[in-house]
C-alpha cells in the first residue's frame, strides 16, 4: 500500500537548497549522509490538473506545492527567516495562493486551500502502526 509520496526539486544549487529547506522552511529532515538530506512532511495531497491547451509542453509534468492553514501568517513568518516571495496572495479559486524561489531557480507555490482535507489516511496509518496491547484512542471527530 502506498504510504506517501517522495517529491523531488531539481536545483542546480543543491546545497543552498537543501540549507534554504533545513533554515528557512524549517522542515524536519534526515541527513542521509554526504550532504543528502531528506526531508518530513507532516502529510501530502496529489491532484491531477488539465493542461493548459495554450501549453503542450505542459503534458507530463509535474508540480511541488506546500499548503499553509494561515497562509498571511505563514508568509510573515517565512520573510521573517529570509524568504522572498515573487507574488502577493491571490485568490485561484481552489485556494489563496503565492510563490517563492528557492536557490537554484526553484519556483514553489504555497497556498491555503479553501476546500476541508481528509483525514482518514493519517488515522488508518497510526491504527496500522499501533503496537500491540497499547491503548485504543478514542477517535477524534472533524470539525464543521
Amino acid at each position: 500500500m502506498i504510504r506517501g509520496i517522495h517529491g523531488l526539486f531539481y536545483s542546480s544549487e543543491p546545497e543552498a537548497a537543501r540549507a534554504f529547506i533545513r533554515d528557512k522552511l524549517k522542515l524536519p529532515y534526515t541527513d542521509t549522509g554526504e550532504g543528502w538530506l531528506i526531508f518530513d512532511l507532516p502529510e501530502g495531497d496529489v491532484g491531477v490538473h488539465p493542461m493548459d491547451e495554450k501549453d503542450p509542453a505542459m503534458a507530463g509534468t509535474h508540480d511541488v506545492s506546500f499548503y499553509c492553514d494561515k497562509i498571511h501568517e505563514t508568509v510573515a513568518q517565512l520573510r521573517d527567516r529570509g524568504v522572498v516571495f515573487t507574488s502577493e496572495v491571490a485568490d485561484h479559486g481552489y485556494g489563496y495562493v503565492t510563490y517563492f524561489t528557492m536557490p537554484g531557480g526553484v519556483r514553489v507555490q504555497l497556498y491555503e486551500p479553501k476546500y476541508m482535507k481528509h483525514r482518514r489516511y493519517k488515522a488508518a496509518t497510526r491504527k496500522r502502526t499501533r503496537k500491540a496491547g497499547s491503548k485504543k484512542r478514542k477517535p477524534r471527530t472533524q470539525k464543521t
